[in-house]
């Protein structure tokens, strides 16, 4: 048992295992990579065990790694919890990159909400379609919407994620109130234009499938953003098939109404996750987020990908 932390060879370790590579962790600690490699083979000489499986040009961790990552990880952790907590009363800065439209409609409306609720946290949000890939420390964590994150990012592997569910979403035909009268059953959405949202991952096909019909063929305007679609219905321009999540807003002031509620069958779905290094999962920005965003959405998250005592 050595008789003291070997602090800078776990630091190279939870480099190593965070990055994927020898050459990415060198360029985070600002080493080289043969200081990198040194510091890791003498690690694996203290502990009498192999870290790593080197295959050619890439690596993975063993079993032996594995148990050491995850106690790692979470000492580094309790470390940067315990400095934040103590450290100068400045803002906690949480950089997040988020859908679009889940920006525009549900998170920016409660921005003040979130700020007033959470102790020091400072909101820095980028709004596109794209997904960041945490490569460059650019974004703390990403809202996605669309494709399953396990699909985009990967869960596996050293450069793993923490991948929460927003919550299910229930997707419904939505339209001003002077068009609800006439809109009675499915079959009267046929006369209707319908409103497309282009990048919806659940779209009339689905709706009208789900109602035991077949969609036709699309003719009403199209948009690529939801909040765009339900603008539109908004301003009378036809029935927009959206998430009520998305619509609160516009459905509480009476802007938009559901014509078929309790007539015909919803989809639900999940369309939003909230994603983040495993590495992150310490920071306290992090940790109040989560926190906020489960009591917004009234959902249980899965803490169990957190560990408790960064939420203590």
């Amino acid at each position: 048992m050595a008789r003291y932390l070997p602090l800078t060879a776990l630091r190279a370790f939870e480099a190593v295992t965070r990055t994927g590579s020898f050459r990415a962790a060198a360029a985070d600690l600002s080493l080289t990579p043969s200081a990198v490699s040194h510091a890791i083979r003498g690690l694996e000489q203290m502990l009498g065990t192999a870290l790593f499986v080197r295959e050619g040009r890439s690596i993975r961790l063993t079993g032996e790694g594995e148990t050491l990552m995850h106690y790692v990880e979470r000492g580094f952790g309790e470390l940067q919890l315990g400095i934040s907590n103590i450290s100068a009363r400045g803002p906690r800065l949480l950089r997040l990159h988020c859908a679009p439209s889940f920006a525009a409609q549900w998170l920016v409306p409660r921005l003040r909400k979130l700020l007033v609720e959470t102790d020091r946290l400072e909101v820095r949000i980028v709004a596109d379609t794209n997904y960041t890939r945490f490569v460059d420390d650019k974004f703390d964590a990403d809202i996605v919407y669309g494709a399953s994150p396990s699909y985009l990012y990967g869960t596996s592997g050293q450069q793993g994620v923490v991948v929460l569910p927003l919550g299910a979403e229930v997707v419904t035909p939505l339209c001003a109130p002077e068009l609800a009268a006439r809109i009675r059953t499915a079959h009267s959405l046929l006369s209707e234009t319908l409103i497309e949202s282009e990048v919806k991952k659940v779209r009339w096909p689905a709706w009208f499938s789900a109602n035991g019909m077949i969609a036709p063929e699309p003719h009403g305007p199209r948009f690529d953003r939801s909040f765009l679609s339900l603008s539109a219905a908004a301003d009378g321009l036809g029935v927009a098939l959206e998430s009520m999540l998305l619509a609160e807003r516009e459905l509480a002031s009476g802007r938009l109404v559901r014509p078929l509620e309790g007539i015909c069958e919803d989809v639900t779905y999940t369309g939003h996750w909230l994603v983040f290094p495993r590495a992150k999962r310490y920071s306290k920005s992090i940790v109040s987020f989560v926190d906020w965003l489960a009591k917004e959405l009234k959902m249980n998250i899965d803490y169990a990908l957190i560990d408790v005592e960064a939420r203590a």
